[in-house]
């Protein structure tokens, strides 16, 4: 169930991404959740492949529900993040630098 939540999320975030406007940094959650994705793809095989491969590939519950949504946690986390950092250095005041050419030029 982990792969299934991630890879949607995923394809959500990337189809969003390359038809959208890049006002919202999108391109940093796209790329922490293929990331995710990979990560829990290359898991999953190792895990099945362990055990034999047998038995159910994904996992259908109340915990790996929980469990997913606690993993995408962190990375909305560390989007919102950059993104929050991002805008207010665009949105700095101007240098000491900048205030005396601009008062040399006036």
């Amino acid at each position: 169930m982990w792969l299934v939540i991630f890879a949607i999320s995923t394809l959500v975030t990337t189809g969003i991404y390359l038809f959208q406007t890049q006002k919202h940094n999108l391109g940093y959650l796209s790329l922490g959740l293929w990331a995710l994705t990979a990560c829990v793809f290359v898991d999953h095989v190792m895990g099945w492949f362990a055990e034999g491969a047998e038995g159910p590939f994904f996992e259908i519950g109340a915990e790996p529900l929980v469990l997913s949504v606690c993993m995408l946690m962190p990375i909305f986390a560390v989007w919102e993040l950059a993104t929050i950092v991002q805008r207010t250095r665009s949105h700095a005041p101007m240098g000491a630098e900048e205030k005396e050419e601009t008062k040399e030029v006036c």
